[in-house]
C-alpha cells in the first residue's frame, strides 16, 4: 500500500467516528497542555527570581547579620538574630579591603509619611549616597541623597515613584517638605519606577540618611551592608576581605552571613529548575493516561471494524500492512492532540502573563519538544496492541462476523 493511500485510509477510519476521535485528540491535548503550562510556570519562576537579583545591581557581595548554619544560602536565613550587630564602624572599614569598590549600609523600618493632609505607611530605607550606584537604580527627578560624613546626615529623602503619585499626585514633589516618623525631611529626588528588590519594592521605599534612620529606629544596628566588587573576577576575593574585617572586628567571631549574587543564583537557579523537572513528570503522567485511553479505544475500534479487516486480507492486504493501518491511525490521532494541546499551552501561558506581566510565563523549548514527542511515543507504544491484534485476525473468520 502506499503511504498517500495508507494516510488517506487512516485518516477515513479516524474520521468515521468523529467522538471516539474526538475523545483521543482531546485527552493528548491535556496531556500536553499540562506538560506546557507547568513547565512555564515553574521555568517562568526562575526567570523570575533570576531577574529579581539580577536587578540588584552587578558584582554584589551581601553582608547579613547573623551566622548561617548551613553550608549554602537559605532563604529562610533571611532575617537572623547574631550576637553581636552590624554597624555604620563595619560598613565603613568594609572601604579598605582591596577588592571592595562601594559600600552601601542599610537600615529598615516603617513609618508614616505625611504632607499636605495626606498621611500613609511606608517601610523607611537609611543608606548613603553610594547605594543608588551600587543597585544601579535610576532617578526619575532629583538626585538621590547627598555624600558626605555617615553619621551626619541633612534631612532630605527621596520617594519611590508610589509614594510621589500618592502623596502629591499631579503636584511638583521636588522641595517640598514630609514628615517621616517625628522629623521633617525635604524631598531632593524622586526614584524611577523599578519594582521588586532585596525583598522590597522601591517604588514604596522613602530613602533617608543612615544615621537618621537609626535615630529614627532608636537602633544603631544595620539591616544589610551591600558591597560591591570592583569587577566579577574580584566577587570572590572581595567576599573574602569582607568576611576576614568583620572576624577581626567582632573579636574572631563569624557572626555574620556574607554571600554572593552568583551563590544565591546558582542556589535559586538550582533548587526551581528541579522544580520545572518534577512538575512536567507530574504532567507526563497525564499523557501515559492519554496512551491508556488510545489503546482503548482502538481496541474498541479493532472489534468494531473485524469485517473490515477481514475484506482487506481477502483482498490480499498483509499483516503488516494492518498493523501499519492501525498504528498511522494511532499516530495521526496522537499528533493532533499533540499539536492541539500545545496551542492551547501556549494560550494559557499568554493568558497568565497577560493577568501577572511581570512573571515571564514561557515554556522552555525542552519541554515543549519533549511533550510533542511524548505524545507520538505514547500513541506509538500505546497503538501496538490493537495493531497486532487487527493483523492477527483470521480473514475467514473476520468476515464471519460480519
Amino acid at each position: 500500500m502506499r503511504l498517500a493511500d495508507l494516510i488517506r485510509f487512516a485518516r477515513e477510519a479516524a474520521t468515521g467516528n468523529p467522538l471516539r476521535a474526538a475523545l483521543l485528540v482531546l485527552a493528548m491535548a491535556i496531556g500536553v497542555a499540562a506538560v506546557v503550562v507547568l513547565t512555564a510556570l515553574g521555568d517562568g519562576a526562575r526567570r523570575y527570581v533570576v531577574n529579581e537579583f539580577s536587578s540588584l545591581g552587578s558584582n554584589l557581595v551581601i553582608v547579613l547579620p547573623g551566622r548561617s548554619q548551613t553550608g549554602g544560602f537559605n532563604p529562610g536565613n533571611a532575617i537572623t538574630s547574631t550576637p553581636r550587630d552590624l554597624t555604620i564602624d563595619d560598613a565603613q572599614a568594609l572601604q579598605r579591603a582591596s577588592a571592595v569598590r562601594r559600600v552601601a549600609p542599610l537600615a529598615v523600618g516603617t513609618s508614616e509619611i505625611s504632607a499636605g493632609g495626606k498621611l500613609r505607611e511606608v517601610l523607611v530605607a537609611g543608606t548613603v549616597s553610594e547605594y543608588v550606584e551600587v543597585r544601579q537604580m535610576a532617578m526619575a527627578q532629583g538626585r538621590f541623597l547627598a555624600a558626605g560624613d555617615w553619621r551626619r546626615g541633612a534631612s532630605e529623602a527621596v520617594i519611590g515613584a508610589k509614594v510621589r503619585d500618592e502623596i502629591f499626585g499631579s503636584a511638583p514633589a521636588l522641595g517640598q517638605l514630609v514628615r517621616i516618623g517625628d522629623r521633617r525631611f525635604r524631598i531632593v529626588g524622586v526614584l524611577a519606577p523599578s519594582g521588586q528588590g532585596l525583598g522590597m519594592n522601591a517604588d514604596e521605599l522613602v530613602f533617608v540618611p543612615v544615621s537618621l534612620a537609626q535615630a529614627m529606629f532608636n537602633s544603631n544596628t544595620l539591616f544589610r551592608i551591600l558591597v560591591e566588587a570592583h569587577g566579577r573576577e574580584s566577587i570572590e576575593a572581595a567576599k573574602a576581605q569582607v568576611a576576614e574585617i568583620i572576624r577581626l572586628r567582632h573579636e574572631g567571631e563569624q557572626d555574620v552571613t556574607v554571600i554572593t549574587q552568583d551563590a544565591v543564583l546558582a542556589t535559586f537557579d538550582r533548587l526551581l529548575g528541579a522544580l520545572t523537572l518534577g512538575v512536567a513528570g507530574i504532567a507526563a503522567i497525564s499523557l501515559a493516561v492519554a496512551g491508556i485511553l488510545v489503546m482503548n479505544v482502538m481496541l474498541v475500534s479493532v472489534s468494531q471494524r473485524t469485517a473490515e479487516i477481514g475484506l482487506l486480507k481477502a483482498l490480499g492486504a498483509t499483516g503488516g500492512g494492518i498493523r501499519l493501518i492501525f498504528l498511522t491511525e494511532a499516530i495521526m490521532l496522537s499528533l493532533t492532540g499533540a499539536v492541539a494541546g500545545y496551542g492551547l499551552g501556549l494560550l494559557a501561558a499568554a493568558l497568565i502573563r497577560l493577568l501577572y506581566p511581570a512573571f515571564p510565563a514561557y515554556p522552555p523549548d525542552w519541554a515543549v519538544l519533549a511533550g510533542l514527542a511524548t505524545a507520538l511515543v505514547t500513541g506509538i507504544l500505546f497503538g501496538v496492541l490493537p495493531a497486532r491484534r487487527a493483523a492477527q485476525l483470521d480473514p475467514v473468520q473476520a468476515l464471519a462476523r460480519r
